[in-house]
């Protein structure tokens, strides 16, 4: 009886410390060709944008969030038309060029002028379009499809 209540206690500690990391993410809004960009945000230096693929939206990266937030200021977006971020009539409010220009307009929205991309499925696909469209915006480039 007494490991069955040290291991309910020791599994009640760890989610209270994971509860913790999540009170210190941080949402805002980028505004970008007619759509509000939501973003999820923690940490603090260097910036770190990262663009989940289909059909994710910014919570998918939460565990590589909490782990990078110690030496980066880790930006996770909704792309436009998922989760919390604008969803523009048209099919034309979903080209490539609004989708580059959604991050960037994030990245500019935090005041600063490039980041580390990360792009993950169709988020590869906008990263990887993204750093062709404006290089100079990009300190490095990360791509993961799988």
């Amino acid at each position: 009886m007494h490991r069955l209540i040290t291991l309910i206690t020791m599994l009640l500690l760890s989610n209270l410390a994971k509860a913790d990391a999540w009170n210190e993410v941080e949402h805002g809004y980028a505004e970008s060709n007619g759509a509000r960009i939501h973003y999820a945000s923690m940490g603090s230096g260097p910036l770190v944008v990262m663009i989940h693929g289909f059909p994710d939206f910014w919570y998918s990266w939460r565990h590589q969030m909490e782990g990078l937030a110690d030496l980066f200021k880790v930006v996770a977006i909704d792309q436009r038309g998922y989760n919390r971020s604008g969803k523009p009539d048209g099919q034309e409010n979903y080209g490539m060029q609004h989708l580059v220009g959604d991050v960037a307009a994030a990245i500019n929205h935090l005041g600063e002028g490039s980041a580390t991309i990360v792009g993950h499925d169709w988020g590869g696909a906008v990263a990887w379009q993204f750093a062709f469209a404006l290089p100079q915006m990009v300190d490095n480039l990360v791509i993961l499809n799988l």
